[in-house]
């Protein structure tokens, strides 16, 4: 298991993420559920993934509270498995690396997914980072400042890109 204090000097983000879902599984559990897919069952028919596997990816998307376990019906021994507020702040994300992948990996007009508006049926726009005043922004136009979290470790890398 990745120790992201160790690795990732600028702690919480990147590299703290990548340790709760940063293993491909956990990803396409995730997108299952926001496609609907609840039970066990369904997530391992769908994603052809092993039991143990899916047990284990099950549990620690729970124990970081991206997934809730809950009863199928009161006092059932049957569970489902439904998107927390915090798993469906996921949404951006998701549906960033799949426009990604789709642009750089399967090539414009060759899209597997297109993500559509439900109430007008048309593509939705790709993914972008935008100022506070609604401009795109690009890379070059984005720098990062020590937060109230950052570790004496990050605001000395932080630090470090100033120079």
């Amino acid at each position: 298991m990745l120790k992201p204090e160790k690795f990732d000097p600028l702690r919480r983000s990147v590299g703290h993420i990548l340790d709760i879902i940063g293993e491909g599984w956990s990803i396409l559990i995730i997108r299952e559920a926001f496609l609907g897919t609840r039970r066990f069952e369904e997530f391992q028919g769908r994603l052809g993934i092993a039991r143990n596997i899916l047990t284990a990816r099950l549990k620690k998307l729970c124990a970081n509270q991206i997934l809730d376990r809950v009863p199928v019906k009161e006092g059932a021994k049957r569970h489902e498995y439904i998107l927390t507020r915090k798993g469906k702040d996921m949404m951006p994300l998701l549906v960033a690396l799949t426009q990604w992948g789709d642009k750089w990996v399967f090539g414009e007009n060759n899209e597997p997914v297109i993500f559509l508006d439900r109430e007008r049926g048309q593509p939705i726009s790709p993914v972008q980072v935008y100022s506070a005043r609604g401009e795109v922004l690009r890379p070059r136009d984005i720098m990062i400042s020590a937060g109230p979290g950052a570790t004496p470790e990050a605001r000395e890398r932080i630090e470090e890109l100033d120079s």
